[in-house]
């Protein structure tokens, strides 16, 4: 194959720069080449069998398309367009979460204790003691499953319900989303959700061009151009492109959202081939924003961009029920300990082992099960909190089991665009070497534009003899900014017609036009609106030419001869124009500072105004240009044109002839603009970075836009350096650049996307050790893929819980994969909101929501479970020591109501009335955010506190058996009255001990339950005798006992809180709390 095979279609050369393979083959070749598909990604190499659409695995394959016949032709059985975000079916359900609830070690304890009650010669008690509890917790657990679940089918339904137009040949007709069809064409209309990825055929406008709104995909929010097919957009009626037996081919689905290579094959009496790329697509859950679109189906289902790149939601176990969960574990192995014990004293003669299981069964009551009905409610009761905080106002709590993650948080990972910025720029400084204009001095911009379009315009084509003046240097600037950059104005429908006429026959309303303006950069759209406010407007643009509207309301034309958009690669854009009142050929460029510093001419302040803007979290622009002759012009034309036509190597020697032009160019301005920040960002991150917070920010923007929006959120602080890793392609550069970083101290890290998949290519483990201690990470031009890879990353190799926060859907996937999601509702969308744990309305919400909501559930949590560990192992405890007084007799001390009452009616209020109590206010945890790093450390929560509950219940339980052995009276009934009665007590009393903060309800919980022991002491006279409980013996035994259990640990208290208070207590007394 010959290196340069140029591309015709009707005598004349394809301008697109994506095809790297050779298009004169047949269509046999077609449907075996695969050389389009030589593009080998590593993350689609693993997802190649993850796509399990229809119940079948198959890797991904390249596709040839037959154009409108979806079941005559295409004999591959693609998946079916269907969203389906549900964890069960109505099969699937019940044994999906049977087996998930019974997984919990705490509820698989309790159901075999439970079954063995139908056994007779090992049942303790009767069977609702055992059942009643499980059964309430399993019952709730199901119906919150199946309420979450049918919710999501409805979102499904809606979505999978939508109409859409096709067409065939039969006319159009209408089908719902769930039954479109690879190669079915479509019809989109204005503000229409796409709901697959297609290749674009035709649109309503003449240019075949149109916007798409893709911030559900990529994350932003700025209109994205797209082009449709030039051969099929030509076509006059909207039944051709169903008649020319037009086929496509298209490379096997991949993650790549900003990258598609496929070839376009009209098999009719023009034979054409044109090959396609990114401009040529719309993919699903992209938003139409502008006209009507024609286009072919290519991938549905899971083969779409959108879903290859959102990530399965992973059931979330927060880090506080697995250290419960370990607890537990702890306390069976206690049990069935102390059963031995008791056997072993007891001797193993006779039926030792029914012994042993009864014993286990006594002493179940170490292992609570109402500890996880509590802490469930518990979570239930934050919701609420979180839900009614006027602080935080309309924030929402979708998933009530990660409440006590927030107070655990080390990292959090940030999307930008929406998230941390407003997405909105502002023009503030423009900059022309001797003088600067800011905000306050536009006024006089306007006056000088103004003067030079009043003067006689020189002709261009003479050499200029005379200095230019300010005057000449302004109008300069700004009608570069006015030319250079890829903005389209959009306008009222019914001003298109008179648009589209010659310019010396458009009528007054043209003077008065009002536009807006879309573009695929936000800052574009910022310089455009900016020309337009001090007096040149932008009121007309299509592919080949611009019309732009003086001070004076004069109209000037202008040829657009080429356009050269901006990579992330070269950092730059320009654009080639003809002024068809002077006819001057001029080449305007832009871009960063980096890469036009070595293409403008020499100059001496550059250099130090970009820092001194960038120091006021502005981002900057270089904007120069040339002049050429048509000689000069034609010259380069018949390079770029060359190069177009190259098979071998397209992009680069396009990229060569480019840069012939890009030397010695004149320095115009420097332009700063602000991407406004979300309100109280800087103070929101400070604070986050005072708790010991480290912030990563992950975005798909650019690498200069990323790092001036890092300096301006103060996400880097001012005496932290940054540090830009520089593009890496092997691994020696992967290996010099994480050396050459091992060297900074105190320094932030920004790297781009790319280079970070290759670095973790070759050094995983090595990088992440590395990065975790930076204070701040910037990751540009990342995927929606990697943002969750970077979550399982830190999940995998770094200490602590991570929180994602975004409010995209490109952000989903990493929502989904952190410990705890939040999401944001905001201009993108209301996807990151749905499949977060928590939805904010601002970004400066989440410091409330960690250190307040966050400190609060896990310290409430956290004493809420021992309390109630504490409240089984001492009742336990007594069962013990009572059965080895009496001879080890495997028999239960208290009746099975009184069991049953003990962890309900007489100690659940005033245990639980613990979800009230907070060791600090919210404005002292906002005001020193330092406190939240003690919690990261678990110490509320841990062994050696566990320990402590178990020293404290052990002293207490034997207490109150011992001492009522002392005072035990021949009647049996007296032993269970006084030691039932010293116990209710002492529970009310450790609840008042452990309080940090009263609340009134919790004085009405231990009042309630008093009241409730004592109403039943009268009525269960059975079980009590009433005339004892009534005596004064009865009163004095119980309040010794009582004061023998709890006396010692108040004194221990006051001891510790006066020779040794916790921070937090000083704090509280300081403010005089």
């Amino acid at each position: 194959m010959s290196e340069d095979i140029p591309l015709v279609k009707n005598g004349k050369s394809v301008k697109n720069d994506s095809l790297c393979t050779c298009l004169n083959m047949t269509e046999t070749n077609l449907m075996q080449t695969s050389t389009l598909s030589s593009y080998k990604s590593t993350s689609n190499d693993n997802l190649k069998n993850s796509c399990n659409c229809l119940g079948k695995s198959k890797g991904f394959e390249a596709r040839t398309i037959y154009i409108g016949k979806s079941t005559e032709l295409n004999r591959h059985r693609y998946p079916k367009n269907v969203v389906r975000n549900q964890k069960y079916s109505i099969f699937t359900f019940i044994p999906i979460v049977l087996f998930q609830q019974f997984a919990v070690f705490l509820n698989l304890y309790f159901l075999v204790m439970a079954l063995s009650q139908f056994i007779p010669s090992i049942r303790i008690g009767l069977l609702y003691t055992y059942w009643a509890p499980l059964a309430f917790v399993i019952t709730v657990t199901m119906l919150r499953e199946a309420y979450d679940d049918f919710k999501r089918y409805l979102r499904d339904k809606e979505l999978n319900s939508q109409l859409y137009k096709i067409l065939t040949y039969d006319g159009i007709r209408m089908v719902p989303s769930s039954q479109l069809k690879v190669s079915d064409v479509i019809i989109i209309e204005k503000n229409q959700r796409v709901p697959a990825d297609i290749v674009l055929l035709k649109t309503s406008e003449k240019s075949g061009t149109c916007f798409i709104r893709t911030d559900q995909l990529d994350g932003e929010t700025d209109w994205k151009l797209r082009v449709a097919v030039s051969t099929t957009q030509n076509s006059e009626k909207i039944s051709d492109l169903l008649d020319i037996g037009a086929q496509i081919y298209a490379e096997k689905p991949q993650l790549r959202i900003n990258a598609f290579e496929g070839i376009f094959i009209r098999n009719d009496a023009e034979k054409t081939q044109e090959p396609l790329s990114i401009e040529n697509t719309l993919w699903s859950n992209t938003v139409l924003a502008s006209g009507t679109a024609y286009g072919a189906i290519i991938y549905t289902g899971c083969e779409t961009r959108s879903v290859m790149n959102t990530s399965k939601p992973s059931n979330k176990i927060g880090l506080l029920d697995e250290e419960i969960n370990n607890l537990t574990k702890l306390l069976f192995t206690a049990v069935v300990l102390l059963s031995l014990v008791m056997v072993a004293l007891k001797g193993f003669h006779g039926p030792w082992y029914r012994y042993l299981f009864r014993f286990i069964l006594l002493f179940s009551y170490i292992i609570p099960i109402s500890l996880r009905v509590n802490i469930d409610m518990a979570k239930t009761v934050y919701s609420w909190f979180i839900q009614h905080d006027k602080e935080i106002p309309n924030t929402l709590v979708r998933s009530s089991t990660m409440s006590e993650e927030m107070g655990r948080i080390s990292y959090m990972l940030s999307d930008k665009t929406g998230t941390l910025t407003q997405n909105e720029m502002v023009f503030k400084r423009l900059h022309l070497g001797t003088v600067s204009f800011g905000s306050d001095s536009m006024d006089e911009i306007m006056h000088h534009l103004l003067i030079s379009f009043r003067q006689q315009t020189p002709n261009k084509n003479q050499p200029m003899i005379m200095r230019r003046t300010i005057v000449t240097r302004i109008r300069d600037a700004i009608e570069a900014l006015a030319l250079c950059h890829n903005v389209t104005p959009v306008y009222e429908a019914n001003m298109a017609e008179i648009l589209n006429k010659p310019v010396d026959e458009m009528g007054e309303e043209v003077k008065d036009l009002r536009v807006t303006y879309q573009a695929s950069s936000p800052d574009e759209i910022a310089l455009v609106s900016w020309t337009e406010s001090i007096g040149l407007t932008l009121i007309k643009r299509d592919l080949n030419s611009m019309l732009l509207r003086g001070p004076q309301n004069e109209l000037l034309e202008y040829d657009i001869l080429q356009l050269f958009p901006f990579t992330s690669e070269t950092k730059r854009m320009g654009i080639i124009i003809k002024d068809k009142q002077t006819d001057e050929i001029v080449f305007f460029l832009k871009g960063a500072d980096t890469v036009m510093q070595s293409i403008v001419q020499y100059n001496d302040w550059l250099n130090e105004e970009c820092s001194n803007m960038a120091r006021e979290g502005l981002r900057t622009l270089v904007v120069a240009k040339k002049i050429l002759t048509q000689e000069q012009y034609l010259e380069f034309e018949q390079r770029l044109t060359k190069a177009k036509l190259s098979i071998q190597d397209r992009n680069q020697k396009i990229q060569n002839a480019i840069e012939s032009l890009e030397k010695d160019l004149e320095l115009l301005c420097l332009t700063g603009v602000e991407d406004k920040l979300q309100t109280n960002v800087r103070t929101t991150l400070e604070t986050l970075r005072n708790a010991g917070v480290k912030i990563w920010m992950l975005t798909g923007d650019k690498l200069e836009t990323a790092t001036c929006i890092a300096k301006s959120s103060k996400l880097v602080s001012r005496d932290q350096d940054i540090y830009t890793f520089k593009p890496i392609e092997s691994r020696d550069d992967a290996r010099n650049e994480m050396n050459n970083f091992r060297r900074k101290v105190d320094t932030a890290l920004v790297i781009l996307g790319e280079s970070l998949e290759t670095v973790l290519k070759f050094y995983e483990q090595e990088f992440i050790e590395i990065v975790v201690n930076c204070p701040a990470v910037v990751v540009c031009r990342c995927s929606p893929t990697q943002k969750a890879q970077v979550v399982h990353l830190l999940k995998k190799y770094a200490k602590g819980r991570i929180l994602a926060i975004g409010d995209g859907g490109n952000d989903v996937s990493m929502i989904q994969a952190a410990h705890v999601g939040v999401g944001i509702q905001g201009k993108e969308g209301v996807q990151a909101s749905l499949a977060a744990d928590f939805s904010i309305t601002q970004f400066s919400h989440v410091a409330r929501l960690i250190l307040v909501h966050g400190r609060n559930s896990y310290k409430r949590s956290a004493s809420l479970s021992q309390f109630v560990m504490h409240r089984g192992l001492i009742i336990s405890i007594i069962q013990a020591i009572f059965s080895s007084v009496f001879y080890y007799a495997s028999i239960s001390l208290y009746q099975g109501f009184l069991l049953v009452g003990y962890a309900t009616v007489y100690t659940m209020f005033p245990v639980f009335s613990l979800v009230l109590d907070k060791d600090v206010s919210p404005q002292i945890a906002l005001t020193y955010p330092e406190l939240y790093k003690e919690l990261t450390k678990g110490r509320s929560l841990s062994y050696k506190t566990f320990l402590l509950w178990v020293l404290i219940s052990i002293y207490q339980g034997a207490a109150i058996i011992y001492g009522s052995l002392l005072l035990f009276e021949q009647d049996f009934n007296h032993i269970v009255a006084i030691t039932f009665t010293a116990l209710i007590l002492t529970e009310l009393l450790m609840v008042g001990l452990t309080v940090r903060s009263w609340h009134f309800l919790m004085i009405v919980a231990m009042m309630l339950s008093l009241i409730c022991y004592i109403f039943s002491l009268l009525i269960f006279r059975d079980f009590f005798d009433a005339e004892f409980i009534q005596s004064i013996e009865f009163g004095w035994k119980v309040i010794v006992i009582t004061l023998v259990s709890c006396l010692p640990l108040y004194i221990l208290k006051c001891i510790r809180i006066k020779f040794s208070p916790p921070n937090y207590a000083k704090l509280m007394q300081s403010h005089g709390k």
